[in-house]
């Protein structure tokens, strides 16, 4: 007796049965790079955070001159760029006993180019390393 496949809902797509493990490993990827981005959107979900990294679009700066900008005590701007830099959003520089901060990577600052674009309604602060 011949079976005739199922179709319909219960139908399980013909490329899908013929991807077997390679496309478990192709959704293992896509979930790792789902969570990536995902990790990366909460740490820009910090108004404070995303204050920090508009600031140091426009350049890099000392922990003193941002508290100064944002009108923050030193601990709060320390402790939000501690998680910016946790998150590989933000690289140091020490000179003496001043630490620099600058955004980490190109793909940060298209990012926070997108983002003042939009919100800013403005010229794009220069997004150059």
């Amino acid at each position: 007796m011949t079976t005739i496949p199922p179709t319909g809902i219960d139908a399980e797509p013909e490329s899908a049965a013929r991807q077997g493990p390679a496309h478990s490993a192709e959704l293992d990827e896509l979930m790792r790079k789902a969570g990536k981005a995902s990790n990366f959107l909460k740490a820009l979900s910090h108004e404070h955070r995303l204050l920090l990294l508009c600031l140091l679009a426009e350049r890099e700066r000392s922990v003193s001159e941002l508290e100064s900008l944002l009108s923050m005590r030193q601990s709060a701007v320390s402790q939000q760029l501690a998680r910016l830099r946790y998150d590989g959003m933000v690289d140091t520089r020490r000179d003496g006993k001043t630490i620099y901060y600058r955004l980490a990577n190109d793909d940060v600052r298209r990012v926070i180019a997108v983002i003042y674009d939009i919100f800013c309604g403005q010229t794009t602060p220069d997004t150059t390393p």
